[in-house]
């Protein structure tokens, strides 16, 4: 337990928290909260309150409902600042709040009293009642291949409020069967809850949804200036939704959260009244979707997770404990090869090689010949029975199929909203999901794997976003609601082949809808750089890349043929002749727990090659526990001295993988400083260098140890951690 007042004064120091923000408690990185998650009515019964120990919100019930209160427990600050509606929609062209209250004096903060005496809007969405029950999955997960053992749907609580407009305003639209649902899950054990909206019409008649808002938070100030500013530092809190793309890390792809100006804000400091203090999620575009009598709209999901520091490291594992909470898929992680070629028996070949020495999975990669949208029953025949040879050998079979970044025609692509005219999309050109093409494109890939029992897909140019203005596209009616059909209809995919229990590779962000893994984040162009180089840089993407992802959620690179150019200088085959480069990506992919695309027609042309393979996948599974476990960066690859990455996790028996890598050519002796606060190690720890004797360690008042090491030329060692 790490409740006493002289171990938070060094955990101050070592992890970029600040007096203010520890308390007395057990560490959430570290030690396993099992608070339970509570959703309770205090006496008076005018007030809500959600809690899991790590945050709360807190909502009026009465004159109508509005959360009053978001409290970040770990660090005992109040995130809210004033009240805002919990939603807003357009409904045939007006706006409607769902709950919220007015009459708030002064918008920098909140006092009980001031809620007290607010009242609610007459045009206002008004809350009717509410219900609580534990959580409910968003998506199927069928559990076929290693993954943590997590559980799905993340044990917590779902409280949902529902809301109908007054008599006053039904008369506008007409609509006096409306029901809007706000829907909240709160979980245990980590900072986070989940928020989305679901609308129904009960009417005789369909009204259209134009937009909505489902998230609006008046954020404290994370800053304060007088004078115009370029760059305002954000609330310390981290917000993503499932409707992201267009990005291979969250930042990137994040369409649906924006950091917003307070108009009603007049006493903030900054004297134009430009911080970007009020937190909104919504879709960029649309949906612009017709609600059909008796019909039900569900949007997507926006994720709130407060953080308690300010610390790069410590964000980054709150951001990785999230994904393994609610998106748990992420940590399947399996050994795959991409075999050059899809005649069966290239196809056979790179089988028989993968289960030779442990691989896991074979994917015909891009420009292999493979097909998925062949429907010719003689192709589906043959692989199928490709597939059952794989499963005969204990290996997953699966493709490559690229959808977006590619011209079909006039009639199937997407129409630029400013030119009326093919063009304008995120890839220059691409098809439109809502097209017939794109239609019969997803109806070609169910049947693929209904008929064919294929295990992956690698599913390259995923949909980035396009809107399109065609109004001829039989799956979209025109510009607005063309974003939210295609994203509907390639989300929708992937939560059907999450619960079919195939595996998803998609080089954009939907690890929220059922995507396992994207890109750790490299240049592609780089791996034809001569094979020193490509190993530093290997080196540094996944440095780089898990700060804010785990190591099963990125792929690496290992053109084991000629990739993007480079000639001779680039390329390992023959294997055998280039087997040190060809050992230093095996070794520093497995030991890191990335894997890699290994992409050629075979893994091994020697029986020595084939040793220096099967000791690496050995080395990964002997301890994938904790080599699947996160990353904590000790020092990052420059070329010019030792570099270091270390995996944590507290909960094993061994505490710390340490994996330590020597560019130079020549022998190195260093003390190397190890940092155990997140391994769960207090005072002392064993720490042995690969399978040598251990030795004990006593922990220093930051929590590290330092090892003395001697690593020979150009190698690698690693330090096991008990």
């Amino acid at each position: 337990m790490r409740n006493t007042f002289s171990a938070y004064i060094v955990l101050l120091g070592c992890y970029g928290l600040t007096a203010g923000q520890a308390l007395a408690g057990p560490d959430w990185l570290v030690e396993q909260v099992k608070t339970p998650v509570r959703v309770e009515a205090p006496p008076g019964g005018e007030k809500l309150v959600m809690d899991n120990g790590l945050i709360r919100r807190v909502f009026r019930l009465r004159p109508n409902g509005a959360t009053v209160a978001f409290d970040n427990l770990m660090t005992g600050q109040s995130m809210l600042r004033a009240v805002k509606p919990e939603a807003t929609v357009d409904i045939d062209g007006m706006t409607f709040a769902v709950g919220g209250l007015k009459g708030q004096p002064n918008l920098a903060y909140l006092l009980d009293e001031w809620v007290d005496a607010m009242q609610a809007d007459p045009r206002t969405f008004y809350l009717v009642d509410y219900e609580v029950g534990p959580t409910q999955p968003r998506l199927a997960w069928k559990r076929v291949r290693y993954s943590a053992d997590l559980p799905w749907p993340p044990p917590g609580k779902r409280l949902t409020m529902r809301y109908k407009l007054l008599e006053t305003a039904i008369e506008s639209i007409g609509a006096e069967q409306l029901t809007v649902r706000v829907h909240y899950e709160m979980y245990e054990g980590v900072p986070v809850l989940c928020k989305w909206l679901t609308i129904h019409n009960g009417s005789q008649h369909a009204v259209r949804l134009n937009s909505f808002t489902s998230e609006m938070l008046a954020m404290v100030e994370f800053e304060s200036h007088p004078e115009a500013h370029n760059h305002w530092n954000l609330p310390n809190i981290h917000v993503e939704s499932d409707y992201s793309f267009a990005g291979m890390n969250a930042y990137v792809a994040n369409q649906t959260t924006h950091w917003q100006t307070d108009p009603e804000y007049l006493t903030q400091v900054d004297y134009l009244r430009e911080n970007p203090c009020l937190l909104v999620s919504r879709p960029p575009v649309g949906p612009d979707v017709d609600i059909e009598p008796g019909g039900t709209f569900e949007s997507f999901r926006t994720f709130e997770m407060p953080f308690d520091s300010t610390d790069r490291e410590r964000k980054g594992l709150a951001v990785r404990r999230m994904y393994r909470t609610i998106a748990p898929w992420v940590t399947e992680n399996p050994i795959m090869m991409h075999v050059r070629q899809a005649d069966p028996a290239a196809v056979k070949l790179a089988i028989d090689q993968c289960a030779e020495v442990g691989f896991e999975m074979v994917i015909m990669t891009f420009g292999s010949g493979f097909n998925i949208e062949n429907e010719d029953p003689m192709y589906l025949a043959r692989i199928r029975e490709l597939v059952g040879y794989a499963h005969g050998k204990g290996i997953e079979l699966g493709g490559y199929s690229l959808l977006s970044s590619r011209r079909i025609s006039d009639e199937h692509d997407v129409i630029d909203i400013k030119t009326g005219r093919p063009g304008g999309a995120v890839f220059g050109t691409a098809p439109c999901i809502g097209s017939q093409w794109g239609i019969d494109y997803f109806r070609k890939l169910y049947a693929f794997f209904e008929k064919t029992g294929f295990d992956l897909l690698e599913h390259d140019g995923s949909y980035p976003g396009d809107t399109c203005a065609s109004t001829s596209h039989p799956g979209h009616r025109n510009h607005a609601d063309s974003q939210y059909a295609q994203w509907k209809v390639i989300s929708d995919f992937y939560k059907w082949c999450r619960g079919r229990g195939v595996y998803l590779n998609v080089p954009d962000f939907y690890y929220l809808t059922g995507s396992t893994k994207c890109a750790m984040g490299y240049r592609e162009t780089n791996w034809s750089l001569p094979r020193a180089q490509q190993i530093i840089h290997g080196r540094q993407n996944i440095y780089d890349g898990t700060w804010t992802k785990t190591p099963s959620m990125g792929w690496m690179f290992v053109p084991l043929v000629e990739y993007h150019g480079g000639g001779p200088a680039a390329t390992l085959e023959p294997l055998s002749e280039h087997l040190d480069a060809y050992e230093a990506h095996l070794a520093q992919n497995f030991g890191c727990g990335v894997q890699a695309c290994y992409r050629g027609p075979r893994l091994y042309d020697t029986d020595e090659t084939k040793t220096v393979v099967k000791k690496w996948v050995d080395f990964y599974k002997q301890h994938r526990d904790i080599l699947d476990s996160d990353l904590i960066h000790v020092r990052r690859a420059d070329g010019r001295d030792i570099d270091c990455m270390m995996h944590v996790n507290p909960r094993l028996k061994t505490r710390a993988l340490a994996m330590v890598f020597n560019p130079l050519n020549e022998t190195v002796e260093r003390e190397l400083e190890l940092p155990l606060y997140y391994a769960g190690l207090t005072k002392t720890a064993r720490a042995r260098e690969q399978n040598g004797k251990p030795r004990t360690y006593t922990l220093d008042r930051q929590y590290r140890i330092r090892v003395p090491l001697r690593i020979a030329p150009a190698s690698v060692t690693w330090l096991a951690v008990e």
